[in-house]
C-alpha cells in the first residue's frame, strides 16, 4: 500500500512480477488509521509522508507483527522468516 497512483502501482507490480494486489491510498486514510502517516524531516524540510512499515495480518484480521523502519534491501527475508515461523 502506498499513496502512489494506480498507474504507478501497476508499473511497479509488472516490473517486479508481483502476484498480489497493491492498494492505492491516495487520501492517506489507511496510513493514518495504521499510524504511519507522519511528519518526516528530509534534508531539513518537514513534510508528511508514510513511515516505511510492514504489518503482518493473521487469518482473523489481527496485526500479528509489525516491522518498523523497513530497509527494502533485506526486508523480504525477514518477512519470509516471520511467515515461516508463524506457520509452524
Amino acid at each position: 500500500m502506498s499513496s502512489d497512483t494506480a498507474e504507478a502501482h501497476q508499473h511497479f507490480k509488472t516490473k517486479y512480477g508481483l502476484p498480489m494486489t497493491l492498494i492505492v491510498d491516495d487520501d492517506h486514510a489507511i496510513a493514518e488509521a495504521y499510524g504511519v502517516w507522519v511528519e518526516k524531516n528530509i534534508f531539513g524540510l518537514k513534510r508528511m509522508g508514510i513511515a516505511r512499515t510492514t504489518f503482518l495480518i493473521d487469518l482473523e484480521g489481527r496485526i500479528a507483527r509489525v516491522f518498523e523502519k523497513v530497509d527494502p534491501s533485506n526486508h523480504g527475508d525477514a518477512v519470509a522468516d516471520a511467515l515461516a515461523a508463524a506457520s509452524e
